[in-house]
């Protein structure tokens, strides 16, 4: 793993939308060699692996863990092979970017904590959507003081018809952890406290629901995931108040179905002493999504700043890859990932119970 002046080598673990973006953003980075990926659909890693002109196409991650001379592994699989697999790769003494979220649950991410700590190795969450441009902006203008001390936010995910799998792992409790609120909401969780600046968070009260799913409504057109005849197992909607340290609030929505004029959208509000801003994404829309509020001359003003696109997971692998060249690794052992997953299991435990949950009592 001293080979400081060799290409770093990188497997990736899944064949979907993830493993081809992460193999994709590797290759793009001078220094770094794609060598292997594995999969079990055998027409689709072959397909891949021409494609992108990855030597070692390995039907199992046990393969890919196990071969010599890798410094880094790509998780992408679905949520309840992370554990197994980021820890089988750290105690060989690889590097691990996994896929949101970190695990299924905080015990399964802690697992991970531990073992990229013991091995001295880096741990890192793709939460790819903070590196849009809209919401790196906004961070510039929080940073500068613009909006003062922000007390509310508002993040939400919300789909008219939107179940990404019908029978799929995506609807198994027991693969994916959870819904929407695991699979969408972990995401503007993660944009809003990166906004926030890394509040504590200090209970959560939530509430999750499966009106369409059970009964068969609310798939997604195009699904063409791989099914595993689960029964839907949950929520389609979820919503959570979560307090934070410091007299903030936070109000978290989540959903794969509702009946609402929502296509596949997403965004932040944040409530300010001095402003506001607000992010609106609409079908994954880049262009005008960021406003900011302020007064001007005592007159109330908006700002619609002009913003990139942003590079998502490009950005994501490469400041990954910055932090493995860098030899400092000990702040970078998935702590991020696994405060997302606390607050996810505060919510889901919240729901199930029908009160307010304080994470520190969870610890």
């Amino acid at each position: 793993m001293n080979r400081t002046a060799a290409p770093l080598r990188v497997g990736v673990v899944g064949l979907g939308f993830a493993g081809e973006t992460h193999a994709k953003a590797y290759q793009k980075l001078p220094g770094v060699e794609v060598v292997a990926m594995a999969g079990l659909e055998e027409e689709r890693l072959n397909q891949l692996t021409a494609e992108l002109g990855i030597p070692n196409a390995l039907r199992s991650w046990e393969e890919l863990v196990a071969l010599d001379d890798l410094d880094i592994v790509s998780v992408c699989t679905p949520n309840f092979l992370h554990e197994p697999i980021a820890v089988a790769a750290l105690q060989r003494g690889r590097h691990v970017l996994c896929e949101k979220p970190l695990a299924r649950s905080s015990a399964e991410a802690q697992k991970m904590v531990d073992a990229a700590t013991k091995a001295g190795r880096v741990l890192m969450t793709a939460f790819n959507h903070r590196q849009r441009g809209d919401v790196q902006t906004l961070r510039r203008y929080i940073d500068a003081g613009s909006l003062g001390r922000v007390y509310h936010a508002k993040a939400s995910w919300m789909r008219r018809r939107g179940i990404p799998g019908m029978g799929s792992w995506f609807t198994s409790k027991n693969m994916a952890g959870g819904g929407p609120l695991i699979d969408l909401g972990v995401h503007v969780l993660d944009m809003a406290l990166y906004l926030l600046d890394e509040p504590d968070v200090l209970s959560v009260n939530a509430a999750t629901y499966a009106e369409l799913g059970p009964k068969g409504r609310g798939g997604r057109v195009d699904d063409n995931k791989m099914q595993v005849s689960s029964a839907y197992e949950v929520e389609d909607m979820a919503s959570a108040f979560i307090r934070l340290r410091g007299g903030g609030t936070l109000l978290l929505e989540a959903s794969w179905a509702t009946h609402s004029s929502a296509g596949d959208d997403f965004g932040v509000t944040l409530y300010g002493s001095d402003g506001g801003a607000e992010i609106k994404v609409k079908n994954y829309n880049w262009e005008d999504t960021l406003r900011i509020f302020t007064d001007i001359a005592e007159v109330p003003a908006e700002v619609r700043p002009l913003v990139t696109r942003g590079e998502g997971h490009l950005a994501v692998v490469r400041h990954f890859i910055e932090v493995v060249r860098s030899g400092d690794w000990s702040a970078h052992v998935g702590q991020e990932g696994l405060l997302r997953t606390r607050v996810i299991d505060a919510c889901y435990a919240s729901a199930t119970e029908a009160r307010e949950v304080v994470l520190a009592a969870m610890s």
